[in-house]
């Protein structure tokens, strides 16, 4: 694909956009919390930068995915946290402070350890047939469109806190709005391979979403988390910064194809979540123990 204005420019500064979004629903203490909270947040960090790509591989090798569509899946794999984590986990009425410290920490560490993940997969799914791809460029270019628009967004929050609570609502629908586009875009270009693997994608994704989801589950449970915790944990793990994930495919590897796993996953990512919804709305009775607070 030719680097366009739309690749090259426009979607990277949507993407900033989004970020700066977020950017504005955190504080500084939600970076601060992991001194304050060490075991939820690090068990929440295990699952979201190690055993997720970890299960994305494995779903790789079960499901026999083509190569691009095997590369797409660790690309997202490699995207932890988004907003949408954060909205989900409100709807859930779990630890809300737990899931944007983990946001907020997921966002900063992946500038770093995406580049490698996606490395890895380019070498070991293409082999030979790989594309050129540059750690420096890629952790240079997710620095800029993603880690300096979240700290001006933080800053933004520091000093203008009013403006920037109101301004929370428009952010996240822009981001759905965008992410839902997005996946309407790359449908319409490369409906001729989603027609054909469809339901081979769709179905590796939703096993990874709820693979993922149970992963969080068992993190908390071996580190004796809350209920509200082990929920949080579960939602944390299992949604994944799609929006992200199609931009690194799109304008960073210049590549259509990588980017339709991101989108199926966008979509499939809702199931788990939504089931963890309805079972503690109709079965979590439960007391609540000491969790991460505000």
């Amino acid at each position: 694909m030719e680097a366009t204005l739309f690749t090259q420019v426009l979607l990277p500064l949507a993407i900033a956009f989004i970020m700066f979004g977020m950017g504005l629903s955190l504080t500084i203490q939600d970076f601060t919390r992991l001194g304050k909270a060490p075991i939820a947040i690090g068990a929440g960090l295990i699952g979201q930068l190690l055993l997720m790509p970890l299960a994305a591989f494995a779903i790789c090798q079960v499901f026999s995915l083509d190569t691009s569509l095997a590369i797409g899946i660790m690309i997202l794999a490699a995207c932890p946290g988004g907003t949408m984590s954060n909205v989900m986990s409100q709807l859930a009425k779990a630890n809300l402070a737990l899931s944007v410290s983990l946001t907020a920490i997921s966002t900063c560490i992946c500038v770093f350890s995406t580049p490698f993940i996606i490395q890895f997969a380019v070498e070991y799914f293409a082999g030979e047939q790989a594309a050129t791809f540059s750690l420096l460029e890629t952790a240079i270019g997710l620095f800029i469109v993603t880690l300096v628009p979240v700290m001006i967004g933080v800053l933004c929050r520091h000093r203008f806190s009013a403006w920037a609570i109101k301004s929370e609502l428009f952010f996240r629908r822009f981001s759905l709005g965008f992410m839902v586009m997005m996946i309407i875009a790359i449908v319409i270009q490369e409906r001729s391979a989603l027609a054909s693997s469809f339901e081979q994608v769709f179905f590796a994704c939703l096993a990874l979403n709820l693979v993922s989801m149970l992963m969080g589950i068992i993190m908390a449970k071996v580190f004796k988390l809350s209920l509200i915790d082990t929920t949080t944990l579960a939602i944390e793990v299992g949604i994944q910064n799609a929006t992200l994930a199609i931009l690194i495919a799109i304008s960073f590897l210049n590549s259509p194809a990588l980017a339709v796993s991101a989108g199926v996953y966008g979509l499939a990512m809702y199931i788990g979540p939504l089931l963890l919804i309805l079972w503690s709305k109709f079965f979590a009775k439960h007391t609540p123990t000491k969790s991460l607070t505000t």
